[in-house]
């Protein structure tokens, strides 16, 4: 073992950004250790820079020249006297280089030997570790050269699949993982089509095209064993994790106890896991991943850091695990044995993300609005707040929302429950599509696996845009009536129309759009529990489920009274952004194809123009707003309907 310099420490700098930098930070000084946060111009007034006690910039937003420098991470190091690196996840906390220049420049890593990561990072070494520790691993073949036709193959001799190759297969590559360089072949015809689309991807996300070619296990389970060891010797094991349901080879959730193993199972993971740890020499947290199906199970690879999915393992064994990984950096012996590492209740995670699970899983962006996290019913693990910047240039991750309970079924419930208090407007997220995952019978039985949302025709339903609920035009409308001062309300007819004296008026109404549809609309009597209730000046923002959405509020704006427009009428928001100008005012005329003003979205400036010849009834945005993706911008009336119309007035 070399490249591993553990002694005690006094200070750490995080090497990392969001809530695992706020997650370090907390552990370390819980510990009494002094904390340095490291942060980019994107977040300059982020919470992990708040809460270290010392925080240094180290570059402009992009990651390669700050999250992502080595350079720049251990200038900050030695700027600010810190003594050790602690990496996170994600950017380099599995780049051995990072490791042996931390260590090569007298610092304490937190995490396993560079040359235990250089090992463990690349599949194919990480196979033949996992072979000379006796654990099975996933039957391979050769990547064969292939012919113009991309599907004649020459058996190898030796190959595990015993001659002939066997479809479905899975290429993927040999370094990396987050399911890049991944593609799923069925049919020999397209094996060197996604042979070479995968080495692409892998080439630009890790400098490596070497490719790998296994055996494909359908409706296999992702089933993963927590790992911790100490420089004197010690490999322990705290149990596993199940994170079947991903999309795109992302987990969305994770859970533990694993819901479909048996003891019998469970005790061969671990050991299996236990066994490659102390074969390749790991020090710290880590975590073996498995294949499992049936009875089968095969080694897939093995995570030389902490996961994002620590907080489970933490919940059911009540070990804190980044104090461990600093203890053990320290040179401390693991204060704890096998026989004392037990599994209490049931625990579940879910991620949310800034994402559209509408359309193909799509990274969002745009400013937080209101965000509410369930604090009271659950653990939270995050670093949003409202009015933040959600950038494309990190991870989509928001944050994560755990409940720890007696049973399955109750965990179940209790997550179900936290989702739905849930709040974050002004970007999309996929709270809601998690929350109808969890709260769903597929989830409950167990029965999705690792292809599940990607392929099972069962799944189609949970990727459907939902419905606006009916009962939210009625929420909205009380919340405004109730929020707005009296002269705010609208009457359809006024107080002196002539025909009855003020006494006599129907309820106050408000005007409310959403996707094509005006209505003039009453308060509900009362708030249902289910809805959560946001207004602004030009829009009100209903949560139910954890599902946003936007009504639009045209009488704030100046043309209460208007006829409803038609969907194809309105000029809406592709994707979250920035206006940046606009061209037009209510009441003006406009040729089809005009530009009505500027969008900036996605490091993309997009010119939005009128759909058709006509008037302008509707421009609700002014330079500098924020806006989320389908925020209703502006509505052109088509100039036959202008002329034909009758003079406008409340229906």
């Amino acid at each position: 073992m070399t490249g591993l310099l553990a002694r005690p420490f006094s200070s750490v700098l995080v090497a990392n950004r969001g809530e695992i930098a706020v997650r370090v930070i907390s552990a370390a000084r819980a510990m009494g250790l002094r904390t340095v946060a490291v942060y980019s111009d994107a977040d300059v007034g982020a919470l992990h820079v708040e809460q270290a006690d010392e925080a240094v910039r180290i570059g402009p937003t992009p990651a390669a020249q700050s999250y992502l420098s080595i350079e720049a991470l251990l200038r900050a190091a030695a700027q600010t006297g810190a003594e050790a690196v602690h990496p996170g996840y994600g950017f380099l906390s599995e780049r051995a280089d990072f490791a042996r220049a931390v260590t090569e420049a007298g610092l304490v890593w937190v995490g396993p030997p560079a040359d235990v990561i250089e090992q463990m990072g690349r599949k194919d070494r990480a196979r033949t570790v996992a072979l000379a520790a006796g654990v099975p691993v996933v039957p391979s073949h050769p990547l064969p050269d292939l012919s113009p036709a991309h599907g004649v193959l020459t058996p190898s001799p030796g190959d595990s699949f015993g001659g002939e190759l066997a479809y479905p297969v899975l290429v993927k590559a040999a370094a990396g993982g987050g399911g890049k360089g991944m593609r799923i072949v069925r049919d020999p015809a397209d094996l060197g089509a996604a042979v070479e689309a995968a080495r692409r991807e892998a080439r630009h996300a890790f400098g490596d095209d070497t490719m790998l070619l296994e055996r494909f296990v359908e409706a296999g389970r992702h089933v993963e064993v927590q790992v911790l060891a100490d420089t004197h010797g010690a490999v322990l094991h705290l149990y596993e994790r199940d994170c079947s349901v991903q999309r795109r080879h992302q987990k969305v959730l994770e859970e533990t106890p694993a819901p479909t193993i048996s003891a019998d199972l469970r005790e061969r993971l671990c050991n299996a896991a236990t066994e490659l740890a102390r074969e390749v020499g790991y020090v710290g947290a880590g975590t073996v991943e498995f294949l499992v199906a049936d009875k089968e199970f095969f080694f897939l690879e093995m995570n030389t850091r902490l996961q994002v999915e620590h907080p489970v393992t933490e919940a059911v064994t009540g070990i804190d695990l980044v104090r461990l990984q600093l203890q053990v950096a320290a040179g401390e012996p693991l204060p704890l044995t096998q026989p004392a590492i037990g599994v209490t209740g049931h625990a579940i995670e879910a991620r949310a993300y800034a994402e559209d699970p509408y359309a193909g899983f799509l990274p969002q962006a745009g400013r937080a609005g209101h965000v509410d996290w369930p604090v009271e019913h659950a653990r939270v693990d995050t670093a949003l707040r409202a009015g933040e910047e959600v950038s494309t240039a990190y991870d989509p991750m928001l944050g994560k929302v755990t409940v720890q309970a007696p049973t399955r079924a109750a965990a179940i419930t209790g997550l179900t429950a936290a989702l739905d208090h849930t709040v974050v407007t002004g970007v999309s997220t996929n709270v809601g599509f998690v929350r109808e995952l969890v709260a769903g019978a597929a989830f409950a039985d167990a029965q999705i696996h690792t292809g599940w949302l990607d392929s099972d025709p069962a799944a189609r339903a949970y990727l459907q845009h939902p419905a606006l609920p009916e009962a939210a035009w009625g929420q909205a409308a009380r919340h405004l009536l109730t929020e707005r001062p009296a002269a705010e309300t609208s009457h359809p007819f006024g107080a002196g129309d002539g025909w009855r004296g003020a006494t006599d008026l129907a309820p106050p109404r408000v005007l409310l759009r959403h996707n094509g549809s005006t209505r003039f609309v009453p308060g509900a009597e009362q708030v249902e529990q289910a809805f959560r209730v946001h207004a602004s000046t030009a829009a009100v923002e209903v949560v139910h489920h954890g599902h946003v959405f936007v009504l639009q509020r045209p009488d704030a704006l100046g043309v209460a009274g208007q006829h409803p427009a038609a969907t194809e009428r309105d000029v809406t928001a592709p994707m979250p952004g920035t206006v940046l100008a606009v061209h037009v005012v209510a009441g003006e005329r406009v040729d089809a194809g005009a530009a009505l003003g500027v969008l900036e979205a996605m490091k993309m400036e997009l010119t939005l123009t009128a759909p058709t010849t006509g008037e302008v009834t509707f421009a609700g945005v002014a330079v500098g707003d924020q806006v989320p993706i389908g925020h209703v911008l502006f509505t052109v009336e088509p100039a036959e309907t202008v002329e034909s119309a009758e003079p406008a007035g409340a229906t």
